[in-house]
């Protein structure tokens, strides 16, 4: 039987798959992001996303197919995951009242057929003026400080996010879509059963 391997330990990833009725099991990646660097942020989230598929198939034994993804948010430069809540209030301040880029990189590598896809996914989203009551107070519920860009659009970030145009699962983590065209195009896996 074919097994199907998430290399990540996002919460989020984790419920989009779950939410398809997908049986997959979570091997985190041990890839140490800061060894990659690029200028090109589409380039930077897929060699991510292969890099950490192609660490957890190193780990793997069995028939598999192993995705691997990585989610940065863009606005004047890359706004990764706030290290404080001065950094989140910087970063969300920036956002306020703007449009900015989510870029997802998405990789494939089936250990069984040798074959591997990496992919990608730009979704815009634009955010409403925030008060300073508004960020002091996301702030507090401690939701900004996992995530990059310092917001989740499947919470209470939600409130800020006046519309997106593109894939709303590509922000949360996943662009579900793109994901099922390549499962199905290059590996003959269908997520719909």
């Amino acid at each position: 039987m074919l097994n199907f391997i998430l290399a990540s330990s996002s919460p989020r990833r984790r419920e989009l798959l779950k939410n398809l009725g997908l049986d997959f099991q979570v091997i985190a990646s041990n890839f140490n992001e800061e060894s990659i660097s690029s200028s090109n942020p589409i380039h930077l989230v897929q060699e991510l996303a292969y890099n950490k598929a192609l660490s957890v198939k190193k780990k793997v034994c069995k028939d598999a197919l192993i995705l691997g993804a990585d989610t940065i948010v863009l606005k004047e430069g890359i706004l990764g995951k706030p290290k404080n809540e001065k950094e989140a209030y910087e970063i969300l301040k920036s956002l306020s009242g703007g449009c900015h880029r989510v870029i997802t990189g998405f990789s494939i590598i089936s250990t069984y057929s040798m074959v591997e896809f990496t992919g990608y996914e730009i979704t815009k989203v634009f955010f409403k003026e925030l008060t300073e009551e508004d960020i002091l107070t996301y702030i507090s519920t401690g939701e900004p400080m996992d995530k990059a860009g310092a917001y989740g659009l499947q919470g209470r970030g939600s409130l800020f996010v006046s519309r997106i145009e593109g894939d709303y699962f590509n922000v949360v983590g996943l662009p579900l879509f793109k994901l099922n065209e390549a499962l199905e195009d290059k590996f003959s896996f269908k997520l719909l059963r």
